[in-house]
């Protein structure tokens, strides 16, 4: 049985930042519950721990306003600053 991934968050990142090398260290090293990767300077989403997100926003501190988008499937929202 395949595993349910992004069920109730779905966490995505612009394509205009997700080749910035030092954006992706960085989400890697402030996410708590690693949602972000640093694949050879890319960010890249773990899609099978976006559900574990515990809505931090420290992503969305760590990044260029607008850039990083955290959505609440379950409301329906979005995370802001």
């Amino acid at each position: 049985m395949a595993a349910l991934n992004k069920v109730f968050i779905d966490v995505e990142v612009d394509a205009s930042v997700a080749g910035d090398a030092a954006l992706a260290a960085k989400l890697e090293e402030v996410c708590p519950v690693d949602i972000f990767k640093n694949a050879d300077g890319h960010v890249e989403v773990v899609d099978e721990n976006v559900d574990e997100c515990v809505l931090c926003r420290l992503c969305l501190e760590a990044a260029p306003e607008g850039t990083v988008h955290v959505k609440k499937l379950y409301d329906g929202t979005e995370l802001s600053l």
